[in-house]
């Protein structure tokens, strides 16, 4: 098998301004994720009946939608319901960030509801509001017991960005193909793509595990 790295190395520039751009998607995506996600868990398990079905209706919209769909709607519709019309890369976070607050949320939701509940008590007899307790004693235990699952929603995010290249957001997955279309180097170029995907989520991966059996300690009650 033949093996010829001159189209990539000749191509390089192009392909690492794209990775760039993979990790500006996953980091904005990431972080709407994670607020959305927070917002959302707190909400449900803390705030009643009403707010847990309405917000529960949420997060199996987006369960049960594939992320590609997501991504489409984002991009094509959005601006005929809202009237207003984003750019892929705005779309792509969007898409990606609202996609991944559901999973998210449901991790939130059992990080928070495994903190025994007398925890809440002791921090209300202790004069502290509901939102101060959730804020400075529960959320904080619950996010160390849910550092793990995290990790993979996370990793999961740098993945799920690749699919954003169906909507021509310029990110590694999109210029490899076009690359690739030009070069018929398929075999370098994707391979190129996969083992920097890997370098990518790897060290997430492996950080976020590391980080967890420092702090594991913190989360027990």
């Amino acid at each position: 098998m033949d093996i010829d790295l001159t189209p990539l190395l000749l191509r390089l520039p192009f392909l690492a301004k794209a990775l760039l751009m993979t990790i500006e998607l996953s980091l904005f995506s990431m972080v709407v994720g994670l607020v959305v996600g927070i917002v959302v868990g707190v909400a449900r398990t803390y705030g009643g009946r009403i707010a847990d079905a309405i917000l529960g209706f949420y997060v199996d919209t987006m369960r049960s939608v594939p992320l590609l769909v997501v991504l489409i709607w984002t991009v094509f519709a959005f601006p005929l319901v809202f009237g207003h019309a984003i750019g892929t890369l705005t779309a792509g976070v969007l898409g990606l960030g609202v996609h991944l607050g559901a999973y998210v949320a449901e991790t939130i939701r059992a990080g928070l509801t495994s903190v025994r509940k007398g925890q809440m008590q002791a921090a209300r007899a202790l004069g502290m509001s509901r939102f101060e307790a959730i804020r400075k004693i529960i959320l904080p235990q619950a996010l160390v017991r849910m550092l793990p699952s995290l990790g993979s929603l996370l990793t999961f995010a740098i993945k799920d960005s690749a699919v954003a290249s169906v909507i021509a957001v310029p990110e590694l997955m999109r210029q490899s193909q076009v690359v690739a279309g030009q070069t018929y180097h398929f075999k370098e170029i994707y391979t190129a793509a996969m083992i920097a995907y890997f370098l990518l989520c790897y060290p997430v991966a492996r950080g976020v595990d590391r980080i967890y059996r420092r702090v594991a300690h913190l989360g027990s009650s």
